[in-house]
């Protein structure tokens, strides 16, 4: 019989007892942060939970995990505790256990309705890097910018290529996008401009959030990468298609990068996702023996993206991709980050990079979908080849399980003018 909870959960919700993903929240404004779990169109204070001793196993008992305005001492216990904490939500929360369905003041003071609620960073990022493992996206970046010969270098296929990026401008879904400024080069032989980015994009991204780190000069083994992943939240890793194109050579994306970063509050589990483990991309040529995997799996997440043009009521879909494209695995993106000894930490932000499947519909950002401003889109019958002021952008992911839905809520962001 299908786990269910006493709590009535609508068969198309992202949080059914399967799920529980954890998040941060303000029960009113003002109050305090603290951990929580989604459950239908609930949330659970665990604060409260662990006030009332219901997490009474072994590694949380008299744990303060749960009193902390953010989620890192939690994930850094490692995945016992965290199946520990799954197990006893879920008994708590099923349809058949009275200890918290029976308890009237208990329910009261611990089930907050989403609608009241604040959502906050679930964790304190200190670090946060940004991958580039989508095939399809590498191809399609390479076709654009250095044409059919060579569109993907050599390197690609040897490791999951990364650029650090910047921990202080992630942002919690619901949070508007200032536009950014800075230089760009419109054409070969003008000088470059400033101003506000001509060529504002999305790209539609996951993130693994680190659980336990490694210590410096410790590399995590690729076998053992997966206890190091508490979950995974949706991304929307904003860029400046002109300014990152005029500043990247030699080093990279900085600017046209760094302005924000939008992820979804709700952290899914990869105990949630398990079900919908699916075998990875075949990797030629063979990865190094540092980053061969006994199993090498990703999740089939499928996932959309929206625009809601500015002044227009309704969004239109223009993106359907799903995680199962990833060439290079979440766990191969996290071993190979400390193969050279560095040293990963709970919190830590590891972002996919763009998650392009292989049909045009599936792009996964407006650089590809309109090949780099060639071709417009029509969105409600106005044209976009890049984000005006006061575009809506929402990613959604979700996984569809047998009569339920594991899903990640929203992602999304509104831009706003730049700021002299």
């Amino acid at each position: 019989m299908a786990l269910k909870s006493f709590i009535e959960v609508h068969p198309d919700s992202h949080f059914p007892i399967q799920n529980l993903p954890y998040g941060v929240f303000k029960p009113q404004p003002g109050a305090s942060p603290r951990p929580g779990v989604a459950i239908g169109d609930y949330v659970l204070d665990l604060s409260q939970i662990a006030s009332a001793g219901l997490f009474n196993g072994p590694l949380l008992n008299n744990s303060d995990c749960f009193h902390q305005p953010n989620l890192n001492k939690f994930v850094s216990l490692g995945r016992p505790a965290w199946k520990e904490a799954r197990a006893t939500l879920q008994k708590l929360l099923s349809a058949t256990e009275p200890t918290l369905r029976d308890n009237a003041t208990l329910r009261e003071k611990s089930l907050v309705h989403m609608s009241s609620v604040q959502l906050v960073l679930p964790v304190q990022i200190g670090d946060y890097t940004d991958f580039f493992s989508s095939l399809h996206h590498t191809k399609n970046c390479g076709l654009i910018f250095r044409g059919p010969q060579n569109p993907v270098l050599e390197n690609w296929y040897h490791l999951p290529v990364a650029y650090h990026g910047r921990a202080s401008s992630v942002v919690i879904s619901g949070t508007d996008i200032v536009r950014p400024r800075g230089q760009a080069h419109p054409a070969p032989g003008s000088p470059p401009y400033f101003g506000p980015t001509r060529k504002l994009d999305f790209e539609l991204e996951m993130a693994t959030i680190v659980g336990p780190g490694n210590e410096l000069g410790k590399p995590v083994d690729i076998n053992n990468a997966e206890d190091h992943i508490f979950g995974v939240v949706l991304m929307n890793d904003w860029s400046a298609r002109d300014i990152q194109a005029w500043e990247y050579v030699p080093l990279g994306p900085f600017l046209g990068k760094n302005f924000g970063t939008t992820i979804s509050p709700w952290i899914v589990t990869l105990e949630a996702l398990e079900p919908f483990a699916c075998e990875a991309p075949k990797q030629d040529p063979p990865p190094l023996p540092y980053l061969t995997e006994k199993v090498s799996k990703n999740y089939d997440v499928v996932l959309e993206v929206h625009i809601k043009p500015v002044e227009h009521e309704n969004s239109s879909v223009v993106t359907r991709s799903n995680l199962k494209h990833l060439y290079w695995t979440l766990t191969q993106q996290l071993a190979h980050h400390t193969i050279n000894g560095c040293n990963l930490r709970p919190g830590d932000l590891l972002g996919t990079g763009t998650i392009s499947g292989p049909e045009q519909e599936s792009r996964g950002c407006l650089l590809e979908l309109t090949w780099n401003g060639q071709n417009a889109l029509s969105l409600n019958g106005v044209d976009r080849k890049f984000l005006e002021d006061g575009d809506e952008v929402t990613f959604t992911g979700y996984c569809k399980g047998d009569g339920y839905t594991i899903g990640f809520g929203k992602c999304s962001g509104k831009i706003i003018p730049s700021t002299p």
